[in-house]
């Protein structure tokens, strides 16, 4: 597509009715509550889902590389924000044991194949939480924030071809809502678009409620186990080298550096700098299930864009869907289906980095589905721990990983901060929640086992890239290069782990 076809569409969104569009948005909010009290949205089927989104580099360099549109096409992947960017979405599966199983099935046939076709373009995807070696040439500064003026549209020259994300640089600056910035310890980089988030990838599990109705509980209990989850699959401590300020010594860098900058990609890149209580933050609980549909009509309109309607029976609510696409929460709940038999209400998990393997990226999807299943249905206590709390403990998972200071409450009812106590009793509700979808003792702890053995070692993927750059450096190398030098270590040792074993075996074979 040319630019100039992307231009048109761009301008054809600005030029959509905000007003309009969100009263259509509301309308649609009336129809999805009519619904609810129905009982339409109640499906005793229990499912999970899965996007998996990965970057391209050079399979020698390890540099970044755009990925040829005919390619993701032809690998049945899908454009995500950035042209070095591609994503999968599995197919939803019933949650049980052949059902994870194909859940990872699926995962590794469509994987292997990609790899294959993108070997053949000297090409490598990488599960990872942030790219830190930009394309051979050029820098990371120049590549997210080159953009090019189409006939008065701003067009990022490196993001994918999706209108709404181009759009969302042509709003008025009264009307702005997202920063187009990085913010982070010695990062500071302003943007003319939203290109700087393509930085980050992560995995996104789901999981479907089976009565709308107790949407609330399930959506509470996420919010309690996002920090510990987030602090064990921490995953981007280090940015690409040349956005870091000047004169900055590697000492500081090391020392300030945050386990998961990708929650800061996300949040000073999407969120307004003044005005707005930002659209990407951790959520507050809801009491009952009409306010998560009214929380998400009344969100801020990043772009009203136009809406197309088939006979699906979710284009019953086609305007409601479209501004779901732009609630960015770190967990929300999602309300869809394509008929009236599959509608179902679930929640996306959304505070994980893309993983060293896929056996470690299912774990996470199994561990959270184990979680849901088992928390609300046992009444575990973790529900009383303040929502302040929780939020606390998620942005302090982000900075420290498994060194942050998490407040948990155990199954007894006790109010603890020993790391060990608290992985202990979620990692043991994970493995019921899964033995009460049919697992058998040891297929359960299989899926636990590498969030087990990064506890176990207090070593996430983050501290592994942290303690590698920080010996570097003490060798006398460049934190560049230490930099560089870790990551590419990290794309080697998932060269031979990818498909077959996990972050766990690294730490065993010795790649500590």
């Amino acid at each position: 597509m040319s630019s100039g076809d992307l231009a048109t569409r761009v301008e054809d969104a600005l030029a959509v009715d905000q007003d309009a569009f969100q009263s259509r948005v509301r309308e649609d909010a009336e129809v999805i509550k009519a619904e609810l009290h129905d009982g339409t949205f109640d499906n005793p089927q229990a499912i999970v889902g899965f996007e998996y989104e990965f970057y391209a580099v050079d399979d020698e360099t390890t540099a970044l590389r755009r990925v040829p549109r005919r390619l993701l096409e032809f690998i049945g992947f899908e454009k995500e924000l950035g042209l070095h960017n591609a994503e999968m979405s599995t197919s939803p599966q019933p949650f049980n044991a052949h059902g994870l199983r194909a859940q990872e099935s699926e995962v590794l046939a469509r994987l292997q194949t990609a790899q294959d076709c993108a070997s053949a373009e000297g090409m490598r995807l990488v599960s990872d939480g942030m790219w830190t070696i930009p394309p051979e040439g050029e820098t990371a500064t120049g590549y997210l924030t080159d953009s090019v003026d189409d006939g008065g549209v701003r067009v990022a020259t490196n993001m994918s071809d999706s209108a709404r994300y181009h759009a969302m640089a042509n709003r008025d600056a009264a009307d702005a809502i997202a920063g187009m910035r990085l913010d982070a310890p010695h990062v500071n980089l302003d943007a003319d678009t939203v290109m700087p988030e393509s930085l980050i990838t992560s995995i996104q599990p789901h999981y479907q409620v089976p009565h709308a109705e107790d949407l609330p509980t399930y959506f509470r209990y996420a919010l309690r186990i996002a920090g510990p989850l987030l602090a064990v699959g921490v995953n981007s401590p280090f940015f690409p080298p040349d956005l870091y300020d000047d004169g900055v010594d590697a000492e500081t860098l090391l020392a300030d550096a945050w386990m998961e900058h990708r929650i800061g990609v996300f949040e000073t890149v999407l969120n307004a700098e003044t005005g707005t209580t930002g659209k990407v933050r951790f959520p507050r609980d809801f009491d009952d299930v009409d306010t998560a549909v009214d929380r998400i009509a009344a969100d801020d309109t990043l772009v009203p864009m136009p809406v197309e309607s088939s006979n699906r029976f979710d284009d019953r609510f086609a305007a409601f869907r479209m501004k779901h696409g732009t609630y960015w929460r770190w967990v929300r709940p999602v309300f869809g289906g394509p008929t009236r038999s599959s509608a179902n209400a679930r929640i996306e998990f959304r505070p994980i980095a893309g993983q060293p393997t896929v056996r470690d990226a299912i774990a996470f999807q199994a561990v959270f589905a184990g979680l849901m299943e088992a928390l609300p249905k046992l009444e575990h206590p973790v529900a009383d721990l303040d929502w302040e709390v929780a939020r606390d403990n998620f942005y302090s998972a982000m900075r420290e990983g498994l060194a942050a200071d998490l407040v948990w409450i155990t199954n007894d009812g006790q109010t603890v901060r020993n790391t060990g106590r608290m992985y202990e009793d979620l990692l043991a509700y994970a493995e019921e929640g899964l033995q009460m979808r049919g697992l058998d003792e040891d297929e359960a702890a299989r899926y636990t086992h590498p969030l087990k053995a990064r506890v176990r070692r207090r070593m996430t993927p983050a501290r592994w890239k942290h303690e590698r750059v920080a010996a570097t450096v003490d060798d006398g190398a460049s934190f560049e290069d230490a930099v560089y030098d870790a990551q590419r270590s990290y794309v080697d040792a998932q060269r031979k782990t990818l498909l077959d074993s996990s972050f766990a075996e690294w730490l065993q074979d010795g790649r500590q």
